[in-house]
């Protein structure tokens, strides 16, 4: 079946002809999409105490930055200076955003980052720049201008307070109208100018470090290995330099450090608990008056339930990873969960065990669910 989001590719043609290899352009990937804020409301969120955002300014070529929290103020007297408000992570306060992400659902939840969503009157943005994650950027309001580069040069400008390419080099440019969609790999170089009041919707999909992996991995090794004994010389001779490390302490110590192992599940486990752990400025709302766990249960036969917008889950062999959680499931129970981390629902009236409606209580308890709300 043809996927009018992909421009008629299929996701399968998709993911081997251009996902990680090479820029695309979608006209009317969401035909009619005309977003789902208008400007004034984007304002309003990067407003909130709990929204990440950033104002970026262009006066006289120079370029300034200013992250949240904002006042409405702050959105007042630019006079002539050209600017772009971007907010981080809408999809965590409007289901409708949720919904939007959805569509990408041919690639792996593990992979997402969030939506992030910019508002730009005429001439505003960001400078050219490139990122080092696939972002699907997909035009809501007005017209944007992207103008875009494979180039090797990724020089940036000395000082300036964003990531700005020193020699940007347009090798290809196209004006986005409402619901057409670029799909740029990373370290494509890219730089978006407004036409007119515009707003772009940024679906980008994360590529850890593998520096960054790695020490997040020695973490959470730190509180699961148990190396019994202690370092002992009962045959410690006598050195000429007692300054040196000797040979022997160095041999066992080296060898007490080999014993450190660990196999795929430890870093399966590890990367459901790193990938589903929300960033540091999320906080989940517990209920102020929580339902009995039997109400709890009669409400989710009768309604189903949902995940909060903030919540993320992944799945590895009968463990379910929520929010940073691991929690080992048998295999019926792990194949309904699985379907909530694939859809972010379950309908009324599934076939729940006791003990997986008591791990969906206690996750109601921590806030990262609730039983569906009936429209």
């Amino acid at each position: 079946m043809k996927n009018t989001l992909l421009g008629g590719l299929t996701p399968q043609q998709f993911l081997r002809d251009y996902w990680q290899k090479k820029p695309l352009l979608i006209r009317q990937a969401i035909p009619g999409f005309q977003g789902l804020l208008d400007p004034q409301g984007l304002i309003d969120l990067a407003c909130t105490e709990d929204a990440q955002a950033r104002l970026v300014t262009q006066k006289n070529g120079k370029f300034g930055l200013q992250h949240s929290p904002f006042t409405p103020a702050d959105f007042q007297g630019f006079g002539k200076a050209k600017w772009s408000v971007l907010v981080q992570g809408v999809n965590h306060f409007f289901p409708e955003a949720t919904e939007l992400i959805k569509r990408f659902n041919f690639i792996p939840h593990a992979r997402l980052d969030d939506l992030m969503v910019s508002y730009a009157p005429k001439g505003g943005g960001v400078g050219p720049h490139f990122d080092i994650y696939d972002v699907f950027l997909l035009q809501g309001y007005g017209h944007r201008r992207w103008q875009i580069s494979q180039q090797a040069d990724q020089t940036l400008i000395e000082g300036a307070p964003l990531r700005i390419l020193k020699d940007f080099k347009v090798e290809q440019e196209w004006v986005l109208e409402p619901g057409d969609m670029l799909y740029l790999p990373p370290q494509c170089a890219h730089n978006g100018i407004a036409e007119d009041d515009c707003m772009t919707y940024s679906i980008g999909f994360r590529t850890p470090w593998h520096q960054e992996l790695a020490e997040q991995f020695l973490v959470y090794l730190q509180d699961r290995v148990e190396i019994k004994g202690t370092y002992a010389d009962p045959d410690l001779k006598l050195q000429k330099h007692p300054s040196e490390i000797g040979p022997e302490m160095l041999k066992q110590v080296a060898d007490t450090i080999r014993k450190i192992k660990w196999d795929d599940e430890d870093v399966a486990n590890f990367l459901g608990c790193y990938l589903s752990e929300p960033k540091p400025h999320i906080f989940f709302d517990t209920p102020d008056r929580p339902l009995s766990e039997a109400k709890f249960k009669q409400a989710v036969e009768k309604s189903g339930v949902s995940l909060d917008l903030k919540s993320q889950m992944q799945c590895y062999d009968s463990t379910v990873f929520i929010n940073g959680e691991a929690t080992p499931l048998s295999k019926t129970d792990y194949r309904v969960l699985r379907e909530l981390a694939d859809t972010r629902s379950l309908a009324a009236g599934t076939q729940l065990s006791a003990a997986c409606l008591a791990t969906l209580y206690e996750w109601y308890l921590d806030g990262f669910l609730a039983p569906t709300r009936r429209r």
